[in-house]
Formats: structure tokens, C-alpha cells, sequence
């Protein structure tokens, strides 16, 4: 695998893969890689010739009460588990290459009305950061399709909106949230918790299952979120939403709507920050 750090020498062996006649695919990271990262290089790698990843702690993103400094950077070990997993290319800009005129005077995008709830609500400014940020990505990589993981739900359509509506020619592609054996779902931050935590935090993926049953034997959306809500504090947590939402935009469901759902929670565990999604089907258990 090959390491790139600078615009050129990134659109140079692109360009190489494009005259060969070859697809590219597109995995965009913040680094600190997991299983459920190299998860999505294994999905580009069966969609396309070539897999481009990018490690890119974006400043953007972050709030000024959020984790930016903190966030873990690790290249090497990433190159490695990038390599080990048939990566092709890794582009590893400095915030420089991405903002050349400083984050705080980049150009910005703004995709309106699906990011102004649930996380949108709780982190302002958070979904603009990662819009111009995979814009930016996208433009310099040009793949043929992105792999996005379904545990980040609300950024995954926020990016399927941003390249419609501005119709970029990327294919967005969504992969399943890989889960560790006792249904939590894998992330950067699980870190972050202590061994009484970690064996708390599935307690998330439980009450999503408990919710999408719930729902598919009749029972009132709003019911459920509170009633999921009531669990977590009880259990220890402090929850930020507990939502069921229409899947295809995030807008609340209607009296009865049982179809094209999904359950979604951002819930603090001391002093982490997990969130975790799950599609419902509308059908009741058996």
C-alpha cells in the first residue's frame, strides 16, 4: 500500500488507475481504525478495482466543548491495518492540504433541514464541518463510490442528500454497523470506557431491539422513546434522544406508520459519548 499525503501525488495515481480503465473506491476515516473501519475497505474493496482511504482528523467537525485534541492519531497503526487489508492507497492530508485558507475562512456547505435535529441539534455546526469536509474529499479523490458505515446514521443521509443535491459522481454506499459480541457497536470511543462501562454500554444496542419490537407489536412511538429514555437514566446513563424516525429523511413518523423506520439514542456513559442506530422493519417478533 502506498502513502500520499499532498493533492498531486493523490490525483497522480488515480489518474494512473483511470487510464488502466480502473475503478476506484472511497473509504473516508478520522483514523484510530477499527474492525468496523476496515469492515467498509472490504465492501469498496468488492465494488471497485482500487480502494483509496483517507485518515483526517477534521477540525470542522468538532465543537469548541468536544474531543478534537483528545481524539486519538494513529498512522502507523493504521497504515498497517489499512495494508493488512488490502488497501491500495492512503491519503493522509495535513489540515493545510484540506484548508489552505485556515479552517475558521474555508468555503462551507450547509445541507438544511436533516441536520438541524437529533445530533444536528446537539452538536451545531457539527454536520456542516462534515459536509465540507467530504466534499473537499470527494472532489480530490474522485471515486466512483464512498463506503459510509450505517452506525453513523444521520451523517450517512446527510451525505446521501449533499451528493444529490449538488450532484456530485459518487455512488454512496452504506455497510452495516459491526457490533462486538455482545451488541455494541464498534467505535473509536469505546475506548474511552472503563471496564464497569464497557460492560454497561450494550445496555444501548438491548433497548433498540426492546424499541423495534415494541413497535412491531403496535405500541406509540413517543411511548417508546420515553419509556427507552426511562431505561437508560436508570441504568446510568445520560441520554440526549431517544428517537424513532423515518428512515429515508429523519422526519418524525405519523399515527401508525410501521414501515421504513429506524430507532436511534446518543446517550453519555461518564464521560464518553456513544450513539448507536437500528433499522426497523415494521413486522412484529416471532
Amino acid at each position: 500500500m502506498q502513502t500520499v499525503h499532498d493533492a498531486g501525488a493523490l490525483r497522480a495515481v488515480v489518474r494512473g488507475w483511470r487510464a488502466a480503465g480502473q475503478t476506484v473506491g472511497f473509504v473516508p476515516t478520522m483514523g484510530n481504525l477499527h474492525a468496523g473501519h476496515f469492515s467498509l475497505v472490504r465492501l469498496a474493496r468488492a465494488r471497485a478495482d482500487r480502494v483509496v482511504a483517507s485518515v483526517f482528523v477534521n477540525p470542522t467537525q468538532f465543537g469548541p466543548n468536544e474531543d478534537f485534541s483528545r481524539y486519538p492519531r494513529t498512522l502507523a497503526q493504521d497504515q498497517a491495518g489499512l495494508a493488512e487489508h488490502d488497501c491500495d492507497l492512503l491519503f493522509a492530508p495535513d489540515v493545510a492540504t484540506l484548508y489552505p485558507y485556515g479552517a475558521e475562512h474555508t468555503v462551507r456547505l450547509s445541507v438544511p433541514q436533516i441536520t438541524e435535529t437529533l445530533e444536528g441539534a446537539h452538536r451545531p455546526g457539527h454536520f456542516d464541518g462534515v459536509a465540507t469536509v467530504v466534499c473537499k474529499l470527494f472532489n480530490l479523490v474522485q471515486a466512483d463510490l464512498a463506503v459510509f458505515g450505517q452506525k453513523d446514521f444521520q451523517q450517512l443521509k446527510v451525505i446521501e442528500r449533499m451528493v444529490r443535491d449538488l450532484a456530485l459522481p459518487v455512488k454512496v454506499i452504506a455497510a452495516p454497523t459491526q457490533r462486538a459480541a455482545d451488541g455494541l457497536a464498534l467505535s473509536s470511543r469505546n475506548q474511552y470506557l472503563s471496564e464497569a462501562e464497557r460492560a454497561l454500554a450494550p445496555r444501548i444496542h438491548q433497548v433498540l431491539v426492546q424499541m423495534r419490537d415494541m413497535l412491531g407489536k403496535g405500541h406509540a412511538p413517543k411511548v417508546l422513546e420515553q419509556a427507552a429514555a426511562g431505561q437508560l437514566e436508570r441504568a446510568g446513563f445520560v441520554p440526549d434522544y431517544v428517537a424513532i424516525r423515518r428512515a429515508d429523511d429523519l422526519s418524525e413518523p405519523v399515527a401508525g406508520e410501521r414501515t421504513g423506520l429506524v430507532g436511534l439514542v446518543a446517550a453519555r456513559l461518564g464521560s464518553t459519548r456513544l450513539i448507536d442506530n437500528l433499522l426497523f422493519d415494521g413486522t412484529a417478533p416471532t
